[in-house]
């Protein structure tokens, strides 16, 4: 579930080209990583990986929507809606790492 809500705010986010691509590359980069957690469910290293990468991309979403969030006159209902989503995305990844957290003490992570 954590995977698909966030591939999903990730894609509306993508939707008006306001944010760079590295908005898109470095999220899809760590879902990807997160469906080998999920496939690999023995695996510490997997859900290490993702843990820190949910961290880090919590750290680049604040930078890429603060430089990149346009100024009033050039926003649009769609622009609204995409930086909406990639903000609501943010919002919801300490959520998304206390979780996924759980889920490496269940692995056996210290």
């Amino acid at each position: 579930a954590i995977i698909l809500v966030h591939w999903l705010l990730t894609m509306w986010g993508c939707m008006n080209y306001m944010l760079p691509p590295s908005y898109a590359w470095g999220n899809f980069s760590v879902l990807a990583v997160g469906i080998w957690a999920i496939v690999q469910r023995d695996s510490l290293d997997a859900i290490t990986m993702f843990l820190t990468g949910l961290l880090l991309t919590v750290l680049t979403d604040i930078i890429h929507i603060s430089i990149f969030y346009p100024s009033h006159a050039f926003l649009s209902d769609a622009k609204r809606f995409s930086l909406g989503m990639a903000i609501f995305s943010l919002l919801l990844k300490p959520v998304s790492c206390y979780l996924v957290y759980r889920m490496y003490r269940e692995r056996g992570g210290e």
